[in-house]
């Protein structure tokens, strides 16, 4: 759960940046990876797209818990818990996720791409196999269906009631929606191309990309956890929301364009 600014600019440009981070959420890689690696086989045209369906999906689930929420607010006011509840789930998510995908470089045959590993991609069972645009746009609504976007939703819709009312809380929305359909879309792009050429170019940009993702998920787990059990870093990082945020997607988006870069060399090279 992210301390949000109280300034309106700042709060328009973090909900961008945080949309755009959550993009890269490890589950949200994973998903889109198997449904583009579905899609490759039963409908190529469709395959790039999968990351903007899906993103569109969750990011519209987003923007109705938002409007529902800034609706019934009023003058209620977060509870002291809820965003130390909302922490801890992120942080044992991050772990999770952190873990796994490293452990699934570490486990990689050398001749085997890796691929990114989700915790909750996986219980949607079937369902991250379908190939109708409408129903991919599904599992990203459902994907939003969780503890950690709902409250993050919530959050943003009770941080605007505080400048105005339910459209303040829907530009958020959009942003924060904005920015997470950049990212899932060049993704489901990426992973489309990852696909094409299955040589060691294309081997080693999927290595690049499960460290990055692992190496960050564990990064952020590791500072949440000591803003928790120390005031002093909590004390420290309050009003560096947006250098964080931004930190963190700009490492993310460097990796990103250095894998894509490796998967456009020409093979022997």
């Amino acid at each position: 759960m992210e301390t949000l600014p109280n300034d309106w600019l700042s709060l328009l440009i973090l909900t961008f940046v945080l949309g755009m981070k959550h993009g890269f959420d490890a589950d949200h890689l994973a998903t889109i990876d198997g449904l583009t690696r579905f899609n490759a086989r039963a409908r190529p045209g469709m395959a790039r797209y999968c990351g903007t369906l899906f993103s569109l999906g969750h990011g519209a689930v987003v923007m109705a818990i938002a409007l529902g929420v800034s609706a019934l607010a009023g003058q209620w006011e977060v509870p002291e818990w809820f965003g130390t509840l909302g922490a801890l789930i992120s942080i044992a998510f991050l772990v999770a996720l952190g873990s796994l995908n490293l452990a699934a470089v570490l486990r990689a045959e050398p001749h085997e791409v890796v691929q990114p590993i989700g915790v909750k991609g996986r219980l949607l069972g079937g369902l991250r196999q379908v190939s109708h645009p409408a129903l991919v746009a599904l599992v990203g609504a459902l994907f939003a269906l969780s503890f950690d976007t709902l409250s993050q939703a919530a959050f943003f819709a009770l941080t605007a009631t505080q400048f105005g009312g339910w459209e303040h809380a829907l530009l958020l929305a959009t942003l924060f929606m904005a920015g997470m359909l950049l990212t899932d879309g060049i993704n489901g792009l990426w992973i489309a191309r990852l696909i094409a050429r299955a040589d060691q170019v294309a081997l080693i940009a999927s290595r690049v990309m499960g460290l990055v993702v692992s190496g960050i998920s564990l990064l952020v787990a590791a500072f949440g956890a000591a803003k928790l059990l120390s005031p002093a870093i909590d004390a420290w990082s309050e009003g560096k929301e947006l250098v964080f945020g931004f930190s963190l997607v700009a490492i993310i988006a460097l990796s990103f364009i250095w894998a894509l870069r490796l998967t456009r060399r020409p093979v022997g090279i």
